[in-house]
């Protein structure tokens, strides 16, 4: 199964119209955004737990990294409410579960093999720093071999300086609305753009937040 495999091409995807597929586990559900494979796959998705369901025991060959959207995700480890960032890396297993159901968006298969550390971050109660201009505020999430993980929060009306990202960005706006010259993208988002992609963001009234990853596009992940 190929799903936007082309990484040399900007994707840009409103997931709110995207219809969810079942998952070979009753009452877990997944929106494809990026995926090479089948069901062991490299791949991008939204994916949700009804109440009360369990994925089967699995091992993430090449890592898993997984922020809590909605509700409470958890496996023998714990409980992970919305809001928490994990990372869980290559060779790692787990039997995940919901009990009051959840949404997250994960991505599979796309480590760096030496990045061996697992995180869990509550980016709820996680202190922000100031941004590289007034109106921006980033949460450090991860960052290993110039890949680099974080949330971004736009004030309204903030205005980036133009650039470019020579290993490649993706973006998944999860509150407010983000713009750049090419578009404006609500909540629920999700961009990836190609290595050295260029754009000039901003925000307007209702500002944003954002989760973004740069560099990961730089390598080999497909």
């Amino acid at each position: 199964m190929n799903i936007n495999a082309d990484f040399a091409l900007k994707t840009v995807i409103n997931t709110n119209d995207v219809s969810w597929k079942d998952s070979p586990a009753p009452g877990v559900k997944r929106k494809y955004l990026d995926r090479v494979g089948e069901e062991l796959a490299r791949a991008t998705s939204l994916v949700q737990y009804d109440s009360n369901s369990v994925f089967p025991q699995h091992t993430h060959s090449q890592g898993e990294e997984i922020l809590v959207l909605e509700g409470t995700f958890s496996d023998e480890n714990g409980d992970y409410p919305v809001g928490t960032y994990i990372r869980n890396p290559p060779q790692s297993s787990h039997s995940p579960f919901s009990t009051v159901g959840c949404t997250l968006f994960v991505k599979l298969r796309q480590f760096h093999p030496r990045d061996l550390s697992p995180i869990r971050i509550n980016t709820t109660t996680q202190a922000w720093y100031p941004g590289m201009v007034a109106g921006l505020s980033v949460m450090p999430l991860h960052d290993f071999d110039g890949v680099g993980t974080a949330l971004v929060k736009w004030a309204p009306h903030t205005i980036f300086n133009p650039h470019v990202h020579p290993g490649g960005e993706e973006i998944f706006v999860l509150e407010g609305v983000f713009h750049d010259e090419h578009g404006s993208y609500p909540a629920g988002s999700w961009i990836r753009s190609p290595r050295f992609s260029r754009h000039a963001p901003l925000t307007k009234s209702e500002g944003a937040l954002i989760y973004v990853k740069t560099g990961h596009l730089d390598y080999s992940l497909n």
